[in-house]
């Protein structure tokens, strides 16, 4: 089954793309030839990028703060570990405080590094990275394997703090959905969603086996799935499939 996962609001959309980029980011990294390297640094530029915003840390803090409280909310329940829930909250706790510790935005150290933001502003120019433009970096790309990796580790540390924040909000997030299944008649599915509850994200699975592409739309109210299949010409066109399909709405 393929995961397809869809927001419902900005905030959610902006960790889904930290999500995938720190993803992207570990992959790269964990590699060893030069080119694998090459875009770990652009993805470093992505991060740094995405990560600029001037709320996106106080916004996690709340989050934290949120999810800290409606775990209180279990205490005394006979069905819950008390060592397991303040565990789960001191990991919370412990977040929150790399985060406030942190004076600047996300990955502001890596703005002082001369060096990388010259490949970061050679990066916007289509091939200006070749050797013949920067000479250093190309000299870089031509260090063994495990030296390219202690300085990318170094320089993804910056985000380290923000990832393990965001592992657990979204782990969280994803947690409180439940699966159920649909079924997609004439290669659509529109579903309403309940009111009061503050839904973030949608996650949809879908059997690759169909060859069906989902296109999603959604809002606060509801949401709809249109079934699109390749063409011959690489273009998608509307399916009249009936499909069966798994949801899970996420609050």
């Amino acid at each position: 089954m393929i995961l397809y996962e869809y927001p419902f609001n900005e905030r959610t959309r902006t960790y889904l793309r930290l999500e995938h980029l720190l993803n992207r980011l570990a992959l790269l990294v964990s590699r060893t030839h030069s080119v694998d390297h090459h875009y770990a640094i652009q993805t470093l530029f992505e991060l740094m990028e995405v990560g600029s915003r001037s709320d996106l840390k106080s916004e996690l803090m709340k989050d934290i703060e949120r999810h800290k409280q409606i775990l209180n909310g279990y205490r005394d329940n006979p069905a819950i570990s008390e060592q397991a829930l303040d565990q789960f909250i001191a990991r919370l706790d412990a977040c929150f405080a790399v985060l406030n510790a942190d004076g600047g935005r996300v990955g502001h150290g890596l703005h002082g590094n001369d060096w990388l933001m010259g490949i970061r502003n050679r990066m916007g120019i289509p091939g200006g990275t070749c050797e013949f433009d920067l000479p250093s970096y190309h000299e870089w790309l031509h260090r063994p394997p495990e030296a390219r990796q202690h300085d990318l580790a170094q320089w993804s540390d910056e985000f380290s703090g923000l990832g393990r924040a965001l592992t657990m909000l979204m782990k969280l997030l994803r947690d409180n959905g439940m699966p159920q299944k649909v079924m997609a008649m004439d290669g659509q599915y529109q579903q309403s969603l309940p009111q009061g509850r503050g839904f973030q994200l949608l996650r949809l699975r879908l059997d690759p086996k169909s060859g069906l592409v989902p296109e999603i739309s959604g809002n606060r109210l509801l949401f709809s799935v249109r079934l699109m299949r390749r063409g011959d010409d690489g273009r998608l066109q509307p399916s009249a499939a009936d499909l069966p399909l798994e949801v899970s709405l996420c609050a």
